[in-house]
């Protein structure tokens, strides 16, 4: 463990705070604030498009690799970024914390967008700092300083946020968030900058090259049109589910500290065993079968919410969903993410890798926005059950989809 002594590990922990703090407050607090303040679940849903720069920012990445940011560019081109989304998500986020949704949701609609397009880019630079300034040997540490960060960014705007919000006002809740944001970029001022690497020549390179060549590369993967399509389509389900869980829980009656107690802290405590149980499935199984029980197992959990949705306001019975459906979720995701990092290696590994993952937002945003509106129509329980049958496309095709180790075929 000696390893976690480096600065730079440390560096990259206080960045994922910075990345994880953001997301919440475009996805799972976003809504349970909503749905306090009043709004429908059609309403609620429809915010959920916001996510829409997690999907897009394969398009504006390159330009992080070829400029600094005006005016901090002595930084270096990575930390010039980090620091410059960092500085606007502070602004943003205090700036939501005084919109009032009821009133004016349309403002709170572009707030929040704000916020998904500045966190979004702060990821892509934060995952290129993370590569560039450590070794390949180093990257394991890099990666699990890095979701520990992060972990503890979506603890304090899930939990720490809901819980407050029983005892002070919403815009205090923001304002304290934002106050977290800005210590983060203390971290970004006193890490090093990485060395240029051979990679950095693309700053000079004709702007069409940066875009062009990986996907020209992607193109040219065996059966590309499915892996295109199981990274939209496995995690749809999910997606569609989590758009709607906080005004769920709000509807059943259980309090802010209630779903902060089991959602937040057991809930992510779940995940995190799950993903370790993930890594362990990973190694010991083919990523075909790791991807099926993974997948199979997140579906099946969500039907324990069409269960809840009959228990009522009962915290034993919403600990019992959440903790499996928490479980259930980082085994999946940790076969997802080692599926497409085996097909993003190589020289165009960053873009590729936020091309498929930018999928699966996309699927996000785009199913999740009907979300609300389908909850409404359905009632809870038949909603969370047509969840449940969502997965079956993205099931179906990890028969069809090639594995990484096939990457020399072309189709």
């Amino acid at each position: 463990f000696g390893v976690y002594r480096d600065a730079r590990l440390l560096a990259i922990f206080g960045m994922g705070i910075a990345s994880g703090l953001p997301l919440l407050l475009t996805t799972s607090t976003l809504a349970y604030w909503l749905a306090r303040e009043g709004l429908d679940t059609t309403s609620i849903g429809l915010f959920a498009a916001v996510g829409l720069p997690y999907a897009l920012k394969f398009l504006w990445a390159p330009v992080l690799d070829r400029v600094a940011w005006p005016g901090i560019g002595r930084l270096g081109r990575r930390r010039s970024w980090i620091l410059a989304t960092q500085a606007g998500l502070v602004a943003a986020i205090l700036a939501l914390g005084g919109a009032e949704p009821a009133a004016r949701p349309l403002a709170t609609g572009l707030l929040a967008l704000a916020i998904a397009f500045l966190s979004a880019t702060q990821d892509v630079a934060v995952d290129a700092y993370r590569i560039e300034i450590l070794g390949t040997d180093e990257q394991g540490p890099g990666a699990a300083a890095t979701q520990a960060g992060y972990r503890v960014g979506l603890v304090l705007a899930g939990a720490g946020a809901i819980a407050l919000s029983d005892f002070v006002a919403w815009n205090l809740v923001f304002a304290s968030l934002a106050g977290v944001q800005a210590l983060a970029m203390l971290f970004v001022v006193a890490a090093p900058e990485p060395a240029p690497t051979a990679g950095a020549s693309i700053a000079g390179a004709p702007i069409a090259r940066a875009w062009v060549e990986p996907l020209a590369d992607v193109l040219r993967w065996p059966r590309v049109g499915a892996i295109l399509a199981f990274a939209l389509l496995y995690k749809l389900g999910d997606a569609v589910a989590g758009a709607m869980a906080s005004p769920f829980y709000v509807d059943l009656g259980f309090s802010g500290v209630e779903i902060a107690s089991v959602t937040k802290v057991a809930g992510v405590a779940a995940q995190v065993v799950g993903i370790a149980a993930g890594g362990v499935l990973v190694a010991r199984a083919r990523l075909g079968p790791a991807l099926l029980v993974g997948g199979v197992l997140q579906a099946a959990t969500n039907l324990l919410f069409s269960w809840l949705a009959g228990e009522g306001h009962d915290v034993a019975a919403l600990a019992v969903a959440v903790v499996a459906d928490s479980f259930t979720g980082g085994v999946a995701a940790t076969a997802f993410v080692a599926y497409f990092s085996g097909w993003s290696r190589g020289p165009y590994s960053a873009s590729q890798y936020a091309l498929l993952t930018s999928l699966m937002a996309l699927g996000r945003a785009l199913f999740g926005a009907a979300s609300g509106w389908l909850a409404a129509e359905l009632g809870w329980g038949a909603f969370f059950a047509l969840t449940a049958a969502l997965a079956l496309p993205g099931l179906a095709l990890i028969a069809v989809v090639p594995q990484p180790g096939e990457r020399g075929e072309r189709s």
